[in-house]
């Protein structure tokens, strides 16, 4: 049985989550991790690393939000800072940065074509697009392997 991996999409008042398979196949979404402010991470924190020992992860793939012309945004300064705090927190899961710039829109895209209301949408865009993060790096694992 293999160590499943869990995806992050962080935002400014959430964090989607994903979790793959035993396998490594497939992408399922978690939950979203909601706060009341950016600088608010304790309970993120804390819930994490339940996440993480429940479903034995292994590696965390974090979302890493460049611009579309491949540039480095403020968004990214403020996902590495959330990938040092991960580090000081948790000393076993690999981290891994992953590019998220079509996540949101292919997350969106999909829940659109499933006939979501604009507000069910918004309430499960975040996790969406963590399986989205997910799903792109699983199939990186399968063709580097």
């Amino acid at each position: 049985m293999s160590e499943r991996i869990l995806a992050l999409d962080y935002g400014e008042k959430t964090v989607g989550v994903a979790v793959s398979d035993e396998l490594r196949l497939c992408a399922f979404g978690v939950e979203i991790i909601r706060r009341d402010n950016e600088v608010s991470l304790k309970k993120t924190i804390a819930r994490l690393k339940e996440l993480i020992q429940e479903y034995s992860a292994a590696t965390l793939v974090l979302g890493y939000p460049k611009k579309q012309d491949n540039t480095i945004s403020l968004r990214c300064e403020k996902t590495l800072e959330f990938k040092e705090r991960l580090h000081r927190n948790f000393k076993t899961p690999d981290i891994i940065l992953w590019d998220e710039r079509y996540s949101t829109i292919g997350a969106a895209r999909t829940l659109t074509e499933a006939g979501l209301s604009n507000r069910k949408k918004e309430s499960v865009i975040d996790e969406m697009a963590a399986v989205f993060i997910l799903q792109g790096y699983l199939e990186y694992l399968k063709i580097s392997n």
